[in-house]
Parts: C-alpha cells; sequence; structure tokens
C-alpha cells in the first residue's frame, strides 16, 4: 500500500509538474508577444493546440484535475490566438491580406479541430494520449521553422524553450512509468531531440542578435 501510495503521489508530482511548465510557456509566450509586438507560437501549432484543449475539456472531459488544467491551457491559448490574429496579420501582409488572412486561419482551425476530434472517436483515443504527443512532435519542429522564418528570435525566448522541454519531459516520464506504449516512447525522444535543438537554435540567435546590436549601439 505505502508502494502505490508513493506510486501515485509521483504521478501526481508529474502531472502537476506538466502542467505548471505548460503554463509558464503560454504565459511567457503572451508577455514576450506583446513586448515584441510579434505572435510567438505558429499558426498550426495555435490550431492544434486549442482544438485539442477545447475537445478534451468539454467534449471528452478527462480527470477532474486535468480537466481543470486543460481549462487554463485553453484559456492561456486564447490570448496566444488574438496575438496571432492581432500581429501575424502584419507579419503575413506581403503574402495574406486583409480577410484572406483571416479566412486562412479559420480554415485551419476548423480542419484541425474536425482532424482531432475524429482521431480520437476513430482511435479511441479519449484521453487524448496520442492526438497530445504528435501535436507536441509537431510544435517542435514549427517553433524551430518559425525562428528560421524570422531570422530572430522575436516571440521566442530561453525560457520558453525550457519550460516547453520540461513540461514534456514530466508528460514524457509519466507514460513511460504508468502508461508506456512504443508509439509515445519513440515520440517523446523525438519531442527531446527537437526540443534541444530548439534551446540550442534560441541560444545561437539571442546570441547573434545581441552581437548585431551592440555593433551597430
Amino acid at each position: 500500500m505505502v508502494w502505490l501510495a508513493n506510486q501515485l503521489d509521483l504521478l501526481l508530482v508529474l502531472q502537476l509538474g506538466m502542467a505548471l511548465f505548460w503554463i509558464l510557456t503560454y504565459i511567457l509566450i503572451i508577455f514576450r508577444g506583446f513586448r515584441d509586438e510579434a505572435y510567438g507560437m505558429p499558426m498550426v501549432a495555435i490550431c492544434a493546440n486549442i482544438s485539442w484543449e477545447f475537445i478534451f475539456a468539454f467534449i471528452h472531459p478527462q480527470n477532474a484535475l486535468q480537466q481543470k488544467i486543460t481549462m487554463v491551457w485553453f484559456a492561456l491559448d486564447i490570448i496566444i490566438l488574438l496575438q496571432y490574429l492581432i500581429y501575424g496579420r502584419k507579419e503575413f501582409k506581403k503574402y495574406l491580406s486583409g480577410m484572406r488572412f483571416y479566412a486562412s486561419f479559420f480554415f485551419t482551425l476548423s480542419v484541425t479541430f474536425l482532424i482531432i476530434l475524429t482521431i480520437t472517436q476513430d482511435f479511441n483515443d479519449f484521453d487524448g494520449r496520442y492526438t497530445a504527443f504528435s501535436q507536441n512532435l509537431m510544435m517542435s519542429g514549427l517553433f524551430i521553422s518559425l525562428l528560421f522564418w524570422r531570422g530572430n528570435v522575436k516571440g521566442q525566448s530561453l525560457a520558453i524553450a525550457f519550460c516547453k522541454m520540461f513540461g514534456t519531459l514530466c508528460a514524457s516520464i509519466a507514460f513511460y512509468m504508468y502508461f508506456r506504449t512504443n508509439l509515445i516512447t519513440i515520440i517523446s525522444v523525438a519531442i527531446l531531440f527537437f526540443d534541444l535543438m530548439y534551446i540550442g537554435f534560441v541560444y545561437k540567435l539571442s546570441r547573434k542578435n545581441s552581437d548585431s546590436a551592440t555593433k551597430f549601439s
């Protein structure tokens, strides 16, 4: 019984660690976005995140604690979404002007929502584990792409990169210890690899931008 209690305590610690680090990630993205006047999360990542959170907070809710956590994530992602609509329109004005920008976003959001909902129902993934880890892997790649797209760290920071990695690590360790599957283990390792790459690229670009600012100051 003591062993079981310790195991449950560890699982709770990992769940709360995941929640805390992802909440910090979102808060840091929001603050950095307002400071830099740039969105901090790629469009497809925003669509996937907010779709997953809506589905597993309101349509297929998980346990009471996780449902509350997911609702907090959802609320923070609403702000990140608004930042994208405000600042993204300026960034993409050369490619998608006016209503085409908004139409592309809401089309992507609708398709993403339907895909995640359909996967959940067709594959009986009602705790959202496979969709969560899959889109987390996608996010890791998209964050790196955003850095290369801009060539700077606008909307990004080392704190964001580390919090994202630690949040995912908590989830990965929990699933490896208690709900292990081969697919999620492979995805978890891949996410860690890309997150470490992301941290390295943010650090390198931060140093480069800092050196450039010093030269012209």
